[in-house]
């Protein structure tokens, strides 16, 4: 059986030796490896693929990245570059990434861009402290390098080799997807929308492999990103609330390519509001002083939920009717009218009919409807039986039209 390449991938101009070491072991353990020079900085070092030839790959040629006199300008080209090296590459098997700040920044960004399940090891003297804008919503692996990657000792050449032996075994071991007859779906939830989801999910577990996620900013992006790598098929999409969080402030917010994914991908989708009557925060005293005042929900003593205003919920639909009108593929948006979570009902702290109510106009007042792409309202609450059986029954529908 032909296995992938490690794609050994760091500077040469300053880390040469290192990873010359680590492609050896690479090849030792029965591995090919492929090494790749991203240096911003000419120098006289041999590799298998040359930083020129990588710099190649940006948009705007090799003079975008090389020879710039600036090196923070030519770190962020060359990530850009490398992107789209390796994208182009199809023999890629694992890739093993090592060194310091400018290299970390390089080849993680590439990592982040390569599909969940392929095996990524960045070897990084940052790696003990946060290493969330490193690795994002990918599967990236940080290991410490300890001691810096400056020269092989008896610390560089153990931890080097440790993470050359595991990118070999991964490859020469590689996991195939199950052949599942199921196809896979994406589903997001959120505390107060548990009880819908999971109705929804019961329901579908019988038909399709359900991934649940939690809408947490990084759940979000997590559920795009197995779309974006072709690992789900379609998504239930009901809890929104990361817009809400990435427009007012709160703490679990989306990025501006939420929903991108679906738009990419065309993927079935439906969608909702859930959960976007609040915008999440940590601790009570952490909350802005600009937002004195208004209603809170105390979930936890590390969890301050805001009742969100019409204002800001006009705000929420028009941001999200605006992503739905991008979306080509088949999708079916629902208004819950008597409340978007389980604190928005009757009696509830969040009940807000007038809020609720601007949200809705909102989404009404920007949504394109077509052929493939329907709003529906629906007189019940997100977590009543019947508003997750009419969800269940749209997705049966456009994902047996679509299949």
């Amino acid at each position: 059986m032909t296995t992938g390449t490690v794609y050994v991938i760091g500077t040469l101009d300053t880390k040469g030796e290192e990873l010359h070491y680590a492609a050896t072991l690479v090849r030792s353990a029965g591995a090919r490896a492929r090494l790749v020079d991203v240096s911003t900085t000419r120098h006289s070092g041999s590799a298998d693929v040359l930083a020129a030839d990588v710099a190649a790959h940006h948009p705007d040629g090799a003079k975008a990245v090389l020879d710039l006199g600036d090196r923070g300008a030519a770190v962020t080209a060359m990530a850009t570059a490398l992107t789209h090296y390796l994208l182009a590459q199809r023999d890629v098997g694992a890739v093993l990434g090592l060194g310091g700040s400018g290299n970390t920044a390089i080849v993680t960004t590439a990592m982040r861009a390569l599909p969940v399940g392929l095996p990524k090891i960045m070897v990084s003297t940052l790696a003990s402290g946060n290493v969330a804008p490193f690795v994002g919503a990918s599967d990236i692996m940080m290991m410490h390098a300890v001691a810096d990657v400056a020269g092989l000792n008896s610390v560089t050449r153990k931890v080097i080799g440790n993470a050359a032996h595991a990118a070999a075994g991964m490859v020469l071991n590689d996991i195939p997807l199950p052949d599942v007859a199921r196809p896979a779906v994406g589903l997001t939830m959120f505390g107060v929308t548990t009880a819908a989801v999971t109705q929804i999910r019961t329901e579908l577990e019988e038909t399709h492999d359900c991934f649940v996620f939690h809408a947490t900013g990084t759940g979000g992006q997590c559920f795009e990103k197995l779309i974006d790598s072709g690992l789900l098929t379609s998504a239930v999409d009901i809890t929104t609330t990361e817009v809400a969080d990435f427009l007012f402030g709160g703490v679990l917010p989306c990025t501006d390519d939420r929903f991108g994914a679906i738009i990419r991908r065309g993927i079935p989708y439906i969608g909702s509001v859930g959960a976007c009557d609040m915008v999440n925060f940590g601790a009570r005293d952490t909350v802005p002083a600009r937002y004195e005042g208004r209603n809170f929900y105390i979930h936890n003593p590390f969890v301050t939920l805001m009742r969100t205003t019409p204002e800001e919920n006009t705000a929420i639909g028009t941001w999200i009717a605006e992503r739905l009108n991008r979306m080509e593929g088949p999708v079916r948006f629902f208004l819950p009218l008597k409340g978007v979570s389980a604190i928005d009902a009757e009696g509830k702290p969040f009940h807000d009919p007038a809020a609720d109510a601007a949200l809705f106009a909102a989404i009404e007042k920007n949504f394109t409807p077509g052929p493939q792409r329907k709003l529906i309202r629906l007189d019940a609450h997100i977590n009543d039986p019947a508003f997750a059986a009419a969800v269940v029954a749209a997705f049966r529908e456009i994902t047996e039209e679509n299949s």
